[in-house]
């Protein structure tokens, strides 16, 4: 089991909400309304960490291991949404996300294949450690930037735990583990294909619900985080290249073969599906 394992390494470095952000170093003339905006958008997408979870131990009901796993992972994201409330509770109160709002982003995902489930949030947790640590350098604020550079930290080894649990899927079932983590990785250092930011809080999940399916699409302004990514925080493609330079460096460590680009990935894509053909006829 991995869990177990897992759940020491993160305890070990886990951040407590009342001694380690620095609350008494908040500076009022150095946070703006349109900062403040963002983080009010930012802490209702976190709070969606509640249905990704109902998601995920709905899909690997067969999977003890990983939904046990669902437990520190869902602490660790909801208390992301709960520290950047606390800071605006403290700080902007008329800006904290009501009960309703948060209420919003909780609905059903339909049923998704586990595998390409897995890997889909293995790379929106890389893009989000990227995206706050972004963030960490637009705000001018000292404790908000202090907090993004903590949940950043925190994204960053939730990538980590599911690549394990991805390493463990290929000793399992070899390439059709491989071929979906090899599809959804293409899809997900391919951007610019898409024309929107590559993110499972930004993916349509409900054909019942279609269009109004996302996360995004159910936050008070829809329109935010193409704004906060293009216009505030400035992800350009100096860091959208930083993202899928990781994706790929975790990719030809996982398949033990060196991805130079996402094209190559996509040759080794059609390479799995290829010899998997035979199998599924």
């Amino acid at each position: 089991m991995l869990y177990p394992e897992l759940f020491k390494s993160l305890e070990a470095v886990r951040w407590d909400l009342g001694r380690d952000i620095p609350w008494d170093r908040f500076d009022a003339s150095r946070l703006t309304d349109e900062q403040a905006r963002t983080i009010k958008m930012n802490a209702i997408t976190e709070w969606a960490a509640l249905p990704a979870t109902e998601m995920f131990l709905r899909d690997n009901a067969g999977d003890s291991d990983f939904c046990a796993f669902m437990s520190v992972w869902f602490f660790e994201e909801q208390k992301h949404a709960l520290v950047l409330m606390e800071y605006l509770r403290r700080f902007r109160p008329e800006l904290a996300p009501t009960e309703d709002e948060l209420h919003a982003v909780r609905f059903r995902f339909d049923p998704a294949p586990p595998l390409e489930t897995l890997m889909l949030h293995f790379c929106g947790e890389i893009r989000l450690n990227h995206w706050y640590r972004r963030a960490a350098e637009w705000h001018t604020e000292p404790v908000i930037r202090a907090i993004y550079d903590t949940i950043s930290r925190d994204e960053a080894r939730h990538a980590g735990a599911y690549l394990q649990y991805m390493k463990r899927a290929i000793a399992r079932a070899g390439d059709e583990a491989r071929a979906a983590f090899a599809k959804i990785g293409t899809l997900m250092a391919s951007p610019g294909r898409s024309g929107k930011p590559l993110h499972p809080t930004n993916l349509h999940v409900s054909k019942d619900l279609y269009p109004r399916d996302t996360i995004q699409s159910r936050l008070p302004d829809p329109a935010w985080l193409e704004r906060w990514l293009d216009e505030q925080i400035r992800f350009d493609r100096e860091w959208e290249a930083k993202v899928v330079r990781m994706i790929l460096r975790n990719l030809s460590l996982l398949f033990d073969r060196t991805f130079a680009s996402v094209q190559e990935l996509n040759r080794f894509r059609k390479e799995l599906a290829a010899r998997l053909a035979p199998q599924a006829a």
